[in-house]
């Protein structure tokens, strides 16, 4: 009697080599990524949020396993996949693993972050110690620091920055810009629209408090030559929606002051001259030290998320 071909076993088999090999790849190879944005947050490469659409992971895809298993190696793993491809369509399971894809892409991409919306929440809670606080006002003045940021990172100039990131955050700016300076290289930050902003959360640590900010937006992002204006990296016409949490910290213990506290990013905190901060921080009016959170909200720390 003529065995009967178990289809299933076949794809079940082929399908662990596959996957197997598909593993080894991504463990042992770093795929190149250029860095940019401000705090070199935005990858072009990698950035899933990009106009790129699914097919650019097909072809990525493609293009990586040519690059590391050569022309037969890459084929014959292709092929594997294919012959999965079949068995399972001739199977009548196929609908099943594509249906399954579907729920989970509209559901969440796989390994993002969900966004997170506790405005009111966090507003209510900060209230409870600090009265005069609004969340309206917070974060409108959070819309316009990240504005500034950015602009500034395109300007090359990151002393207008200085009164609203922390010391530590404020250095690890200054070199990764101070870098492209070096490279003759400029990031253009272009066309920014803030789509939304929103409170994910507030904390109390030792003897500062933590607000954690979700902000959404859509940029131009590119990289130029200096002197000649000629594009490096990126489409200056593609557009990029970006995610980024914003965490800003101050003392614990300071309350808003209405008549300061996130009206404007030009005064200082302390004494409300028109802001003018040395390097160290310190305004030149008042020479209160600013950049600590003793006085205000100041951002800690900046990170785009997927």
């Amino acid at each position: 009697m003529k065995k009967e071909i178990n289809y299933k076993k076949i794809a079940k088999w082929l399908a662990v080599i596959a996957c197997i090999v598909v593993v080894v790849l991504v463990i042992s190879y770093a795929y190149p990524t250029v860095l940019a944005d401000v705090g070199n947050n935005n990858r072009y490469e990698n950035n899933s949020s990009s106009s790129s659409g699914d097919d650019g992971w097909i072809w990525f895809f493609i293009h990586l396993l040519f690059d590391l298993l050569g022309f037969w190696g890459a084929a014959i793993l292709i092929a594997i996949l294919a012959v999965i491809y079949f068995i399972l369509k001739k199977t009548g399971k196929l609908h099943i693993i594509t249906d399954k894809f579907k729920k989970t892409k509209q559901n969440v991409a796989v390994g993002a972050t969900p966004s997170i919306d506790n405005t009111v929440a966090v507003g209510e809670a900060i209230r409870l110690i600090d009265p005069a606080f609004s969340q309206d006002a917070f974060i409108g003045w959070v819309r316009e620091v990240f504005i500034k940021i950015q602009q500034a990172w395109s300007s090359r100039d990151w002393r207008v920055i200085r009164p609203f990131e922390s010391n530590e955050l404020f250095t690890q700016h200054t070199a990764q810009l101070q870098e492209f300076i070096n490279n003759n290289k400029i990031n253009m930050i272009e066309k920014i629209a803030i789509q939304s902003c929103t409170l994910r959360e507030f904390r109390q640590e030792g003897d500062k408090e933590v607000i954690v900010v979700e902000l959404q937006a859509v940029m131009r992002d590119y990289v130029i030559d200096a002197t000649t204006r000629a594009v490096l990296e990126s489409d200056p016409n593609k557009d990029w929606h970006m995610r980024y949490l914003m965490t800003f910290n101050r003392k614990a213990g300071i309350k808003t002051n209405p008549g300061t506290s996130n009206k404007s990013t030009t005064n200082c905190p302390n004494c409300g001259a028109p802001t003018q901060i040395t390097s160290s921080g310190q305004c030149e009016y008042c020479s209160s030290v600013i950049t600590t959170g003793e006085h205000d909200w100041v951002l800690s720390d900046i990170r785009s998320i997927q």
